[in-house]
């Protein structure tokens, strides 16, 4: 068929086709430059429009302002991904929402280069067979934090005092701190208590003053219990009068505070000088009110007392830290072994963990929104990048060899605190971060 209309078409039906096709070319490329420049425009204001420029693309903490938390380098992602991977001046950086990272550098310190490790907190001499736990790291999701750094810590702290004031987990944490500065200037003890709970170091060179005062409920409370947990008697809780630290807390210039997991024993509760009931007292004729009640009333004090303070200071709330005991309790055959950190999601709170958890945020955002003049408080919210380190606990090496003589032999476990080094040396870089970077 082509080739029939082809031996048909005379010359000037071919100069007329000819005709014919040059102004359909001609019509074509006009129409595609219109095209082609009205996309251009569209692209270009499109452009100005969704980048942001590029001093804007920073990561902004919740607690704090800083520049030296960085966001994610772009040039890590594809380039036609920049505009959805660049955090906006709007976007911020939660130094307590992240994942644990392997970190092959290790721990800052070891159990034979610090010498203020508690027995029951020295895994490694104790005879921990694996170290694994020690090589992870917290980093927090869309910034970079940067590990504690000795020198500028005690250069910042010149001529100031920081207190950790709580319980046996505060103790923890400042043992932590203290194996950390001992890279550059070991601490003199100077004071401790009769049961050696409550102490005071200084750091002669830096005038830098760190204590810790133990006092696990943060009111006044009578204690019937030695130091390995066995109880004679209730505890009577005095939920609306604050403990003795009260009375040092114009020495510090700086506080991290915290509580929680002695509210879960059985206590009479006191209040304006009566007893008004108790939490877990079968038996006693009382009013059950149960923990969540005290335990509000007595951050209600806490919180009411550090903002009508004219003292001037930065106190760090710290909120609870969950256990992983497994198949029971540490009386009861609780165990935790395993040795990798959890990721997000693979664990949840139990309810006691998020009862408490709730009454600290709703209480710390309470005090928080009053704008005290004088206190400037912080959340140091350790509990979910906590929740996710089932490894990082003494377990059954909270005693030396446990396993020495027998190696099915039945040994009480500690899946409360930390090892050291370990787990909690990373709640220090937080701290540097919210203090002296910020």
């Amino acid at each position: 068929m082509v080739k029939r209309v082809r031996s048909d078409s005379g010359p000037l039906s071919l100069q007329k086709h000819n005709h014919m096709c040059v102004k359909l070319g001609v019509s074509i490329f006009l129409v595609g430059l219109a095209v082609r420049l009205l996309l251009w425009d569209s692209f270009s204001f499109s452009s100005v429009v969704e980048s942001p420029p590029l001093e804007d693309a920073k990561a902004v903490s919740p607690v704090l302002s800083s520049s030296d938390l960085q966001p994610f380098d772009s040039d890590d992602f594809p380039e036609s991904n920049q505009n959805q991977t660049q955090i906006s001046k709007d976007e911020k950086c939660d130094l307590f929402v992240g994942e644990w990272v392997p970190d092959q550098s290790g721990p800052e310190y070891t159990n034979e280069s610090c010498r203020v490790i508690e027995p029951h907190q020295n895994c490694m001499k104790n005879g921990r067979p694996e170290s694994g736990y020690l090589n992870w790291r917290w980093s927090p999701r869309n910034c970079e934090l940067p590990k504690f750094n000795p020198k500028k810590f005690l250069k910042f702290m010149r001529n100031k005092s920081l207190s950790f004031i709580g319980d046996s987990i505060s103790r923890n944490h400042v043992q932590s701190l203290l194996c950390i500065l001992s890279k550059v200037e070991p601490a003199v003890e100077i004071y401790h208590d009769k049961e050696y709970r409550s102490k005071i170091w200084k750091f002669r060179s830096h005038n830098f003053t760190l204590s810790v005062i133990w006092t696990p409920f943060l009111v006044k409370a009578a204690i019937f219990e030695d130091m390995n947990g066995v109880t004679s008697s209730d505890i009577q809780l005095y939920v609306d009068t604050l403990d003795q630290w009260t009375n040092q807390y114009e020495n510090f210039d700086y506080v991290v505070i915290g509580g929680g997991k002695w509210f879960l024993k059985t206590a009479i509760y006191h209040e304006n000088r009566t007893v008004t009931g108790c939490h877990y007292c079968p038996g006693k004729n009382l009013t059950e009110l149960g923990f969540e009640y005290a335990y509000r009333k007595v951050l209600q004090e806490v919180f009411k007392f550090f903002t009508n303070s004219n003292h001037k200071a930065t106190v760090l709330f710290r909120t609870t830290t969950p256990d992983h005991f497994e198949n029971g309790e540490w009386f009861s055959g609780g165990y935790c072994n395993r040795t990798v950190p959890f990721k997000e999601g693979q664990i949840h709170m139990i309810d006691v963990d998020s009862i408490m958890r709730g009454i600290e945020l709703e209480e710390f955002e309470k005090a928080a929104s009053l704008g005290s003049q004088r206190v400037n408080l912080k959340l140091l919210d350790t509990t979910l990048l906590s929740l996710l380190r089932p490894d990082g606990h003494p377990g059954p090496y909270r005693k030396f060899q446990p396993f020495a003589k027998d190696k099915n032999a039945k040994v009480q476990n500690d899946c409360l605190h930390w090892c050291l080094p370990g787990p909690i040396d990373s709640w220090n870089d937080i701290i540097m971060q919210m203090l002296v970077n910020a």
